[in-house]
C-alpha cells in the first residue's frame, strides 16, 4: 500500500496541476478570452487566434514551450538557440531578427489596391494626420516613466498596424513585445467599437451626411509607377523605413504589373498565411505570467487605447478642415480610416456614413486614407528607429 501511495504521490507531483501558479491560471483565462473574441466575435481572428493559442501554450505548467533566456543579451547566439531551443524558439527567430513583419507587408502590398489613394492624393494627408496618436502616446509614455525606447514602441500602437508595432518593439524594447503585440492587435480588432463614438463626437450630422463625388479611374500606368516612385522617395528621405515600405511596394508592384501573377498570388495566400501563423504563435508564446502580469502591461494597454483614440481623432479633425476648405465636398468621416487597420477602418467609415445617409457610399473614398495609413505607420516606425540610432 505504501508503494502504491508513494507512486500516486510521485505521479501527482509530476503533473502540471502540482506546479500550476496563480499567474498561469490568470494567463490561461486571458488566452481563453482572446480565443473567444477571435472565434465567436471574429475580432481579427487571423492573428488573434494564433497569438492567443501561443499564449495558452506558454502558460501550460512545465511545458517550457519557449526559452526566452536564449534571446536575452546584446547579441544572439544562433548556434545555442539551434542546439537548445525547441520549435517555438526557432520560429521566434523570425520575430527577433525582424523577418516576419516585412514579409507580412509583402503580402499586404500584394492584396492592396492603391487606386483610391492615387485618385485622391489628398488622402495622404489624412493618413499622416491619423499618426497623431503615435506621437501623443509616445510623450505620455515618457511622462509615465517609460524610457525613450519603450515609449517609441508604445507609441507605434497608435498606427493600428500589428506587424509595424512588432517590428519597432523587437528592435527598441523587446521585453515589451508580448504586451504591445496583444494591445496592438486587440485594438485593431476593436475598431468597430472604438471608432464610431469618436467619429460622431467630433462631427456634425450635416458633415456625416456629405455625399462625395465618384473617384476618377486610375490607369494601369499610374498603378505601376506609384510603388516605384514611393519606394524611391521613402528611401531617399527615411532609409530606416525601407524594410517595411519597400516590401509593401514590392508586393503591390507584383500585383499591378500583371507579369508575375504566380508570385503575387503566393505572396497574398501561401506566404502571408504561413508567416501569420509563425508570427502569431511565437509572439503569443512570449506572454508568460512572469513578463505579462506586470503594472507596465496595464499602462501599455491604456496608452494603446489613448494612442488609437488620438489617431482616430487626428484623421477626423483634419477631415473637418478639408470639409471646410473644399466647401463641404469632403466627408470628414473618411479621416478616421487614416489608421492602418485595412480594410476594417474604411468599412467603419462606410457604416457610420450610411447610418446618417443610406444612399452614401464612402468605402472607396475611405480606402484612400486607409492605405495611406499603412504607409504612414511604416514611416512613423522608420522615424522612431532612425531617432533611436542617434540616442544609442
Amino acid at each position: 500500500m505504501n508503494i502504491l501511495t508513494q507512486g500516486l504521490s510521485d505521479l501527482f507531483h509530476s503533473t502540471g496541476i502540482y506546479i500550476l501558479t496563480v499567474g498561469q491560471v490568470i494567463m490561461i483565462l486571458i488566452s481563453c478570452i482572446l480565443l473567444y473574441l477571435a472565434i465567436v466575435k471574429k475580432f481579427e481572428p487571423l492573428l488573434l487566434l494564433p497569438i492567443a493559442f501561443g499564449m495558452l501554450l506558454a502558460n501550460m505548467p512545465g511545458a517550457g514551450i519557449i526559452n526566452m533566456d536564449l534571446f536575452l543579451g546584446e547579441k544572439l547566439n544562433i548556434q545555442q538557440i539551434v542546439e537548445r531551443g525547441g520549435l517555438i524558439d526557432l520560429l521566434y527567430l523570425g520575430v527577433k531578427l525582424g523577418i516576419y513583419p516585412p514579409l507580412i507587408f509583402l503580402g499586404i502590398g500584394a492584396m492592396t489596391d492603391f487606386g483610391p489613394l492615387i485618385a485622391n492624393p489628398k488622402s495622404l494627408l489624412l493618413g499622416a494626420a491619423a499618426q497623431l496618436g503615435v506621437f501623443a502616446a509616445f510623450f505620455l509614455a515618457l511622462l509615465l516613466g517609460f524610457d525613450v525606447f519603450q515609449s517609441m514602441s508604445i507609441g507605434i500602437i497608435g498606427g493600428a498596424d500589428g506587424p509595424t508595432a512588432i517590428y519597432v518593439t523587437k528592435t527598441l524594447a523587446p521585453i515589451l513585445l508580448p504586451s504591445i503585440a496583444i494591445a496592438a492587435y486587440s485594438y485593431m480588432a476593436l475598431v468597430p467599437i472604438i471608432q464610431p463614438p469618436i467619429m460622431k463626437a467630433l462631427t456634425t450630422k450635416k458633415e456625416r451626411r456629405v455625399v462625395m463625388e465618384q473617384l476618377r479611374t486610375v490607369s494601369k500606368t499610374e498603378r505601376i509607377i506609384f510603388p516605384i516612385i514611393t519606394t524611391i522617395i521613402v528611401a531617399m528621405l527615411l532609409p530606416s523605413a525601407v524594410p517595411l515600405v519597400g516590401m509593401l511596394m514590392l508586393g503591390n508592384l507584383a500585383k499591378e504589373s500583371g507579369v508575375v501573377d504566380r508570385l503575387s498570388k503566393a505572396a497574398q495566400n501561401e506566404l502571408l498565411n504561413i508567416i501569420t501563423i509563425f508570427l502569431g504563435v511565437s509572439v503569443g508564446a512570449t506572454a508568460n505570467s512572469e513578463t505579462f502580469l506586470q503594472k507596465e502591461t496595464l499602462l501599455i494597454i491604456l496608452l494603446g487605447l489613448t494612442a488609437f483614440s488620438f489617431s482616430t481623432a487626428g484623421g477626423v479633425l483634419l477631415g473637418k478642415i478639408m470639409y471646410k476648405i473644399s466647401g463641404g465636398k469632403i466627408n470628414p468621416l473618411i479621416g478616421s480610416a487614416g489608421v492602418s487597420a485595412v480594410p476594417m477602418a474604411a468599412r467603419v467609415s462606410q457604416v457610420v456614413g450610411q447610418q446618417e445617409e443610406p444612399t452614401n457610399f464612402l468605402l472607396m473614398h475611405a480606402m484612400g486614407p486607409n492605405v495611406a495609413g499603412v504607409i504612414g505607420s511604416a514611416v512613423a516606425a522608420g522615424v522612431f528607429i532612425a531617432l533611436s540610432k542617434t540616442l544609442v
